[in-house]
């Protein structure tokens, strides 16, 4: 067992890591390998970094007999504010049924008719799953209102679990609209993006066929921006379209999907600064082709890794199983896989002091049943996550 507790006090030593993935890359290792290492931590932040016979004892010690150490997994890609689920659809998929993104609307009469009580304890119990699972920082999308009193509601829950608040008006154009797409979009840059603004950190719109084109799609974003809002992008999920295009020409923090990308479209994401999300979730849900992030990576695109929990594409938040799918199917390494799962979500999200273990950082650790990284792919299925710390205190 792991001797000692992080919820001792202000200050503890974690030592006797085995693995210690930090993130600070080193000279052909990215996630900045250290072994036989230890982490001190004190109010919250990573106060010392470094070999476990070197560290200060003048602090509780937590012993972690030789297991790994990874940051908490940073998922930039979430809907966590929902009412009902959509399992027959998920059955009617698995039985050869076609994924189409007008599914959204039947949440959203589910999440319309949802008490503010009703999404708290939902929400609640998915951010618990996902600190079970070693998520220690979260995105959190709107998107299943679709008006301005229930995409208000959505925001301001989600901004009681997180800073990280996005508001995704610009989801699917609901029924009432149908036919009406310009006017919807009038409403979402007017009324519904003063109201929501507020409760928000980000903008983001589904630039897609059967969603928003690319001019609905930019006039959204760019009045999210004028109001101050940081802009992220769905794109390129059902087939090629100008979502990547988009997404790099107005310096979003993330294009997330990117399952078809065109040669133009990955040289333009690697000569800029906007991370590529991939979602493996999704594509296991949806039995759609998963994207090749060996095209991505090999070009010099950053890439993160995250679950885009949801009722309807991918019904799971775990960052693990994200991880093992990254691997088996996309063509990643298991370093690649867990930095775009740490790192690569914090570069998404534009923060600076999550997804990596140095001094100054957040206190976000991940102590695993296991003495490397490799079993989170290794091991999939296997509930290796044993310990959890988010600020330096114990979860």
């Amino acid at each position: 067992m792991v001797s000692g507790s992080g919820r001792a006090g202000r200050a503890f030593l974690l030592t006797n890591i085995g693995e210690l993935t930090t993130n600070v890359a080193a000279p052909g290792d990215a996630c900045g390998t250290l072994r036989d290492a230890a982490v001190i931590v004190r109010d919250g932040r990573v106060e010392w970094v470094g070999s476990a016979d070197a560290a200060p004892t003048d602090v509780p010690v937590v012993n972690a007999e030789g297991r790994a150490v990874i940051p908490g997994f940073v998922d930039s890609h979430t809907h966590l504010v929902f009412g009902s689920d959509r399992a027959a659809e998920f059955a009617a998929r698995m039985a050869g049924e076609s994924y189409a993104a007008g599914g959204i609307r039947t949440t959203v009469a589910a999440t319309r008719a949802a008490s503010d009580d009703e999404l708290r304890a939902r929400l609640a119990a998915l951010v618990g799953e996902c600190r079970a699972q070693g998520t220690t920082t979260l995105e959190i999308k709107t998107g299943y209102g679709l008006d301005v009193e229930t995409e208000t509601r959505l925001a301001r829950l989600a901004s009681e679990v997180t800073a990280e608040v996005t508001f995704l008006g610009a989801h699917v154009v609901p029924a009432e609209f149908a036919g009406r797409g310009d006017d919807y979009v009038e409403l979402v840059v007017g009324d519904m993006l003063d109201a929501v603004a507020p409760h928000a950190r980000w903008i983001d719109v589904f630039c897609e066929e059967g969603a928003f084109t690319p001019t609905q799609s930019r006039r959204v974003l760019e009045a999210g921006r004028a109001a101050g809002l940081g802009i992220r992008v769905h794109g390129n999920q059902l087939g090629f379209g100008g979502g990547a295009a988009l997404a790099v020409e107005l310096g979003a923090a993330a294009v997330d999907h990117c399952t078809y990308l065109s040669d133009d479209d990955v040289a333009a994401l690697a000569g800029s600064d906007t991370v590529a999300t991939l979602l493996p979730g999704v594509e296991f849900s949806t039995r759609q082709p998963y994207p090749d992030a060996r095209r991505l990576i090999d070009a010099g695109v950053t890439v993160a890794l995250a679950s885009d929990c949801n009722p309807g594409s991918s019904f799971t938040s775990s960052m693990p199983l994200m991880i093992a799918l990254a691997v088996r199917e996309m063509g990643m390494t298991v370093a690649e896989a867990v930095w775009a799962a740490t790192a690569g979500g914090a570069r998404a999200l534009r923060l600076a002091d999550v997804g990596v273990i140095r001094p100054g950082a957040r206190a976000d650790l991940v102590l695993l049943e296991a003495p490397t990284r490799v079993h989170l792919a290794y091991r999939p299925g296997v509930p290796l996550v044993r310990t959890v710390w988010k600020d330096g205190a114990e979860v």
